[in-house]
C-alpha cells in the first residue's frame, strides 16, 4: 500500500519544514507539497524534502493539482502546520486493509498545554462523532475513491467540510483514535471568541445555502 501526502501551501514557510522533517522521518513514500504562489521562502524550504507543484491559489484547486501527480493508492491531506507521531502511517494503513474503508480522519490534539487547548480537543471529537470534521485533521481516501469524488471542490473555502460529507456518503469512513497535532496559532493570532464565532457564522451560513464564493469574502472580515 504505497501513500501519497500532499501538504497545500501558501506562505507557509514558518511551518512547512517541521511538518517535512516529521513527515520523512516517519513515512519513505511519497510526499507532494502544493504550493499556492507563495512569496515567503515556502517553495525553496519544500523543495529540500519533497515534490513541489505549483497551482492557483486555493486550498480545493492545490490539493487537486497535488493529486494529478501523486503516484499512490492511498491520498493523505496534511496542513502544513499540524504534527504526525510515529505511529501515525501504519494506523492508517491499517484501517485500510479492511477492504470496506474508503477513507478516514485522526483525532485532533489542539497544542498548547493549557484548558482552551484541551476544551477545543475535546469539542472536536464530538464534532467528529456527528460527522463534522475539516482538513486540519488529515484527510485520508483510496486514490479509486478520491477520482470516483471527483476531488475537491474548486472552492475558496468549506472544500473539506464538503468533501468529508461526500466521502461519509460513499461508503465507511474511519475516525482514528490515533493524534494529529494542530497548531493553535490560529486562535491564538485571532482569538478564541473571535475564531469560533467565524466558524459557526460560517458553517451556519453554508448550510442556509450562501455559497462559498461569498463565504470567502465574509470568512476574512470577521477573522
Amino acid at each position: 500500500m504505497r501513500i501519497s501526502i500532499i501538504v497545500p501551501t501558501l506562505n507557509e514557510g514558518s511551518s512547512v519544514g517541521g511538518l517535512l522533517e516529521n513527515l520523512r522521518e516517519i513515512h519513505d513514500g511519497e510526499i507532494i507539497v502544493a504550493d499556492g504562489g507563495s512569496t515567503d521562502r515556502t517553495r525553496q524550504i519544500a523543495e529540500r524534502a519533497a515534490r513541489v507543484v505549483c497551482a492557483p491559489p486555493g486550498r480545493g484547486v492545490q490539493m487537486n493539482a497535488g493529486a494529478a501527480v501523486a503516484t499512490g493508492d492511498v491520498l493523505w491531506f496534511l496542513h502544513s502546520d499540524v504534527r504526525l507521531e510515529k505511529t501515525a502511517v501504519e494506523a492508517v494503513k491499517c484501517s485500510l486493509r479492511d477492504p470496506s474503508v474508503v477513507g478516514g480522519n485522526l483525532d485532533i490534539r489542539y497544542g498548547g498545554d493549557d484548558w482552551v487547548g484541551r476544551t477545543l480537543t475535546h469539542l472536536n471529537r464530538w464534532r467528529t462523532r456527528l460527522g463534522w470534521f475539516y482538513g486540519d485533521s488529515g484527510i485520508f481516501c483510496r486514490r479509486t475513491v478520491f477520482d470516483v469524488l471527483g476531488g475537491y471542490q474548486p472552492w475558496p473555502v468549506m472544500e473539506d467540510y464538503d468533501f468529508a460529507r461526500r466521502l461519509l456518503r460513499i461508503g465507511k469512513v474511519v475516525f482514528l483514535s490515533e493524534p494529529i497535532g494542530v497548531s493553535p496559532r490560529r486562535w491564538r493570532s485571532g482569538g478564541l471568541l473571535a475564531t469560533s464565532w467565524s466558524w459557526v457564522v460560517v458553517q451556519s451560513l453554508y448550510w442556509a445555502g450562501v455559497s462559498p464564493q461569498r463565504l470567502a469574502h465574509l470568512y476574512k472580515a470577521i477573522r
